[in-house]
């Protein structure tokens, strides 16, 4: 039988060292000398983490997902994993020692003995939030108050519509500043493609086999999610649905259009950059012209806006299985729509990725 602790060390092993960047004022970094060969292929991952200093159960959650991430993570050779953490500088000393004792032994031990690190490493990037806040204010400040609590647009909020125009903001992969000797110039490149994650998940199966669902995306597809689980924007379009009663707006699957929930999204930059119809979606008299014909007020931010823009132009999604994203919260089987709760929270199969959305308990294992 295996150790506890085999998954891990197997994972620390086989993906070597952690390199630490910080993409804002100033970037950390801590590298090894790659062998030779080709460039490896990247997987990026992204996770919201600020305001972690504040909350003891936000710390607790991304523990827990961390864990079961990297417990389960396996990749070929040839392939490395970059996690991305959004977040202030407090946060990212937090969620640094949060990934320690997951990954034992790095970054900093590779900076003392570069000889024990395998060329290809996890990579953990860390982006300044109050950057990334700037550069987006001004592409969602029309928007948030659609989708936005309150009746303003908080430039606080835009962050928490990041995965909207992430293809318009996201850093360029950069070479690391310093070189260890013999190391290969890797150049400067786009991010093609990145999954974005929120915190209150746990995993149940290899990240990697998440990726291979961009290669399902159908021509036109710029983004990969799962439908609401709950009757949420059922009741969102309440108006749009009493003046069109024949509506698939806000009903059920299998065939209606239950809307989004964006706890784990697949996001095709490459494609985001490139689709004139989802960067026209963005345009302030486009978001106007839309909430005016559904009616639409939301609170959920990105959420929101995908759902919205679902109903206009499914085409634009590539919608995940529900294993993907089992979401667990039941709030509204107690508020209203306890008759029709189940035909939205049925998911059939084997659970991949556990969401404990409204802070509902996961099950153990």
């Amino acid at each position: 039988m295996a150790r506890p602790g085999a998954p891990l060390l197997l994972l620390a092993a086989a993906l070597g060292a952690c390199a630490f960047y910080y993409l804002g004022a100033g970037r950390e970094t801590f590298s090894s000398a790659p062998g030779p060969g080709p460039a490896p292929r990247r997987f990026h991952l992204l996770l919201m983490f600020t305001k972690a200093a504040r909350s003891s159960a936000l710390q607790a959650r991304g523990q827990a997902a961390l864990r079961s991430l990297l417990r389960h993570a396996r990749f070929a050779p040839g392939q490395v994993l970059h996690l991305h953490f959004v977040s202030e500088p407090r946060s990212r000393e937090i969620a640094q020692g949060l990934l320690r004792p997951l990954l034992p032994g790095l970054p900093f031990q590779c900076q003392a003995f570069p000889q024990l690190c395998l060329p290809l490493r996890p990579q953990v990037i860390f982006h300044d939030v109050d950057m990334l806040t700037e550069q987006l204010f001004p592409v969602v400040e029309a928007m948030q108050k659609h989708f936005s609590a309150g009746s303003g647009s908080y430039y606080s909020d835009s962050i928490f519509f990041l995965s909207v125009a992430m293809h318009r903001i996201m850093p360029t992969e950069h070479s690391p500043r310093e070189q260890w000797p013999g190391e290969r110039e890797t150049g400067v490149s786009q991010i093609e493609r990145i999954i974005q994650l929120d915190l209150d998940l746990k995993y149940k199966t290899n990240i990697r086999e998440l990726f291979e669902e961009f290669d399902h995306f159908l021509q036109g597809a710029v983004i990969g999610i799962a439908r609401e689980m709950q009757p949420v924007y059922r009741h969102t379009f309440w108006q749009f649905r009493r003046e069109n009663p024949q509506t698939k707006v806000g009903e059920p699957p299998p065939d209606g259009l239950p809307g989004f929930n964006s706890g784990v999204m697949l996001l095709n930059l490459e494609a985001m950059r490139h689709s004139q119809l989802y960067n026209q979606l963005l345009e302030p008299d486009m978001v106007r012209q839309l909430t005016e014909k559904y009616h639409f007020k939301g609170h959920l931010g990105d959420q929101d806006f995908f759902t919205m823009i679902g109903m206009e132009h499914p085409e634009l999604f590539h919608v995940l299985h529900c294993t993907w994203n089992r979401q667990l919260c039941s709030w509204w089987r107690e508020h209203g729509y306890s008759d029709v709760f189940d035909q939205y929270f049925r998911c059939e199969g084997q659970v991949r990725i556990y969401h404990g959305n409204c802070n509902t308990p996961i099950p153990e294992d």
